[in-house]
């Protein structure tokens, strides 16, 4: 609990694995009296109507009915990232409180890490430090080969912000850019980065070296890429996915690496986080994966708990919402 005379801000926690950046919190507490979720559930009938804004970091604190019909003061749902498949955005509404979200700020940060995951998998970079540093190495192979990324065709799904970061990133490797997406981007978008649209999903499957997801969660994407997309590929293909690790059945993932039927792929996010720790994905030689690390940069990290406190602000103050979520 911090200065009962600014506006109350419910919170996950202000410290450990579940809690907001420890470092951004003195920040936070100059513009609100931060309440825990467990403060708030120990005393919901003195503090519920006190807070004004929840502020969701790393998907928590979870907001439901529940916890909606508790808020008769609230006026904001803030969530960190551009992801809002943890929200009932119809829900919030049906409440009158505004969303809003921080899509810029992870942008650059999740395209330089799709990047490296890119990389990492066609150079088999893992495999590579493994046998580098191994006590039981006395010669390096001389048929140790990746793939090669430099004028390979690269199949982006997803072409919103952080997948056209993507393709202007890839086109420095000099790569040929198909990509996929609900809506066609601009033809001077397309050109700028030397990208072609695939009007069907499984052209763009067929064609690509590499397949990266970068494709929002949504009741239509969920299992985008199963057992049939995956045998569209190709054999020498690497499938990489910064989304949601919804968006892949995994199963048909761990089945399709097993068997050869994609070379590779490299994953910053699964489901569930983290995976079991005998899940057969953890065992394979060829997948890469980090823990969902896309926008993971203190830098980044930063601009979100920023852009965070200037929505809520604003909303405080009537005035227009920067970055806030419109229904469709």
């Amino acid at each position: 609990m911090g200065d009962q005379d600014l506006p109350g801000v419910l919170v996950s926690d202000l410290e450990g694995p579940h809690g907001i950046c420890e470092d951004h919190a003195e920040d936070l507490k100059r513009h609100f009296n931060l309440i825990t979720m467990q403060d708030f559930l120990e005393n919901k009938a003195q503090l519920g109507p006190k807070i004004q804004a929840v502020y969701i970091w790393g998907g928590r604190p979870a907001v439901n009915q529940e916890l909606l019909c508790s808020l008769p003061s609230l006026k904001i749902v803030a969530s960190a990232g551009a992801g809002l498949d943890h929200l009932d955005l119809g829900l919030v509404a049906s409440f009158g409180v505004k969303v809003a979200n921080t899509p810029h700020a992870v942008s650059s940060p999740t395209a330089d890490l799709g990047m490296a995951l890119l990389l990492a998998a066609a150079r088999r970079v893992v495999e590579g430090h493994e046998l580098a540093v191994s006590p039981h190495t006395e010669n390096f192979p001389t048929d140790y080969m990746g793939q090669q990324v430099t004028g390979a065709t690269l199949g982006i799904i997803g072409m919103g912000s952080i997948g056209y970061k993507i393709a202007q990133r890839a086109r420095a490797f000099e790569m040929k850019i198909v990509y996929h997406n609900r809506k066609r981007r601009k033809l001077e978008e397309e050109e700028a980065v030397g990208a072609i649209y695939c009007e069907k999903l499984d052209d763009l499957l067929q064609r690509s070296d590499f397949v990266m997801l970068a494709v929002s969660l949504t009741p239509q994407t969920q299992g985008l890429i199963g057992k049939r997309e995956l045998r569209l590929m190709k054999p020498t293909a690497i499938l990489i996915n910064i989304g949601r690790g919804l968006l892949v059945d995994q199963d048909a993932l761990v089945e399709a690496l097993q068997t050869g039927l994609i070379k590779a792929a490299a994953l910053d996010v699964t489901y569930p986080e983290p995976l079991p720790r005998d899940h057969p994905l953890l065992e394979l030689k060829n997948i890469t994966l980090t823990p969902h690390i896309g926008s993971a940069t203190h830098q980044a990290r930063r601009q979100m708990m920023e852009n965070l406190v200037e929505s809520i602000l604003a909303s405080f103050s009537g005035l227009p919402i920067p970055n806030e979520v419109l229904l469709k």
